[in-house]
């Protein structure tokens, strides 16, 4: 009886524990599916039109979606804390795939110009004469040392003969600037004002090589 008594009250306390387990997996599950459905704070980037006097044309050009490395090709906003790691900013994503609000803000700065015939993106809009092929080497915050961070952009432009497909020219346009914080805000702000810099220089260049 004595041992039956134990092993009843061993099982009670296994099955006890088992369930008290099982209840904690649960919660740290709905913890976990609170935390990703909560809304993250979106940010987006203005355009910034380059030269509005100067010759115009009335090519098409269509602007391909930029290519970058797994780490920058997502919605969230990258910071380096060293050069072989990578995380990013807990409450904040870009309003798309970085890759895609880069090309949006190219197009809007080349269109700005008022000196090209058309400019849009490449799975659309009639044939073009000229492609630009873009790549993102770095957009990101770069942690330099304890609470001094640098936000770096790193962008290269190709301009493609659509016809020959033939590469007419490349570029590489390349900026940084301080950012006061890891906020969102600073660091959002702090790549608007590379984009300030940037996007002209982009467009420009991109206007003459079409």
């Amino acid at each position: 009886m004595t041992l039956a008594k134990t092993g009843h009250s061993n099982l009670t306390r296994r099955a006890t524990f088992l369930g008290a387990a099982s209840l904690l997996g649960g919660c740290s599950a709905i913890s976990a599916l609170d935390a990703a459905s909560r809304p993250l704070d979106t940010y987006d980037l203005s355009p910034a039109a380059g030269t509005t006097n100067g010759p115009r044309a009335s090519a098409t050009l269509l602007i391909a979606r930029p290519e970058a490395a797994a780490p920058i090709a997502t919605d969230r906003l990258m910071i380096r804390p060293s050069s072989a790691a990578v995380t990013y900013l807990p409450d904040a994503r870009w309003s798309d795939d970085l890759p895609v609000v880069v090309q949006s803000v190219l197009i809007r700065s080349i269109s700005g110009t008022g000196r090209i015939g058309y400019v849009g993106r490449t799975d659309g809009g009639p044939v073009p004469d000229t492609v630009l092929l873009v790549r993102i080497d770095a957009f990101e915050v770069t942690v330099t040392a304890t609470d001094t961070f640098v936000a770096r952009v790193d962008i290269t432009l190709t301009a493609l003969d659509d016809r020959t497909q033939t590469v007419r020219t490349t570029r590489t346009f390349t900026q940084t600037t301080p950012v006061p914080n890891a906020t969102p805000t600073a660091v959002v702000a702090a790549f608007q004002s590379i984009i300030n810099v940037l996007a002209p220089a982009m467009a420009d260049w991109a206007v003459a090589s079409a």
